[in-house]
């Protein structure tokens, strides 16, 4: 009883009120003194990845990579990663110009989201997704991915078609798809400006 009197009385929690008070800024400040986003390795780039059976090999783009690369490989993640087509056409990511270390942490940023958008935290190769039937999942993100092959066996998720499936970084099934699978906020912008 006299434990309960003195959590009471307001001790106990003004402690871990005073701990919590001291902790979080000195977190914030951490945060904001960091010198950005942290370094990729560039030995991370050009790596080939290789489908479920091994038998065909195909290059995963530079972006691709590097932003596979920011998800832990030994742990179960699906990416429906876009093409370097997609990220030339829709979000205007070039590797030649974005890989430069001037452009490197606006590069992070864009891949950092777009990651959150198509990975998923579980495997999911393309022999597991229903024939013409939705299957909906949550990326890391929160945005709600809908999969479906479709009657000639491509993969669709939120109507992006595949261009490759089922290659593999480590845990990682990584789908190569025709665009980008991202919220409309996100889109807006990167929507063309249009003038009247």
């Amino acid at each position: 009883m006299g434990l309960w009197k003195r959590l009471y009385r307001g001790r106990f929690f003004r402690r871990v009120l005073t701990l919590l008070c001291i902790s979080v800024p000195a977190f914030g400040i951490l945060v904001l003194l960091s010198p950005g986003f942290p370094e990729i390795a560039p030995s991370s780039l050009g790596q080939v990845a290789k489908s479920e059976t091994g038998l065909s090999e195909t290059k995963l783009g530079d972006l691709a990579l590097l932003m596979i690369a920011m998800l832990p490989d030994d742990l179960a993640f699906t990416v429906f990663a876009p093409s370097e087509e997609a990220f030339e056409r829709v979000l205007k990511l070039q590797p030649s110009i974005s890989l430069m270390p001037d452009k490197m942490n606006g590069t992070i940023a864009i891949l950092s989201r777009v990651m959150g958008f198509c990975a998923v935290p579980l495997h999911l190769p393309s022999k597991s997704v229903p024939v013409l039937e939705e299957l909906a999942l949550d990326s890391v993100s929160g945005l709600r991915i809908f999969c479906l092959e479709d009657s000639g066996g491509t993969l669709l998720a939120n109507n992006v078609s595949s261009d490759w499936v089922d290659l593999r970084k480590g845990e990682v099934i990584v789908h190569v798809m025709g665009g980008v699978i991202m919220d409309a906020e996100f889109e807006l912008s990167f929507a063309p400006d249009y003038e009247e």
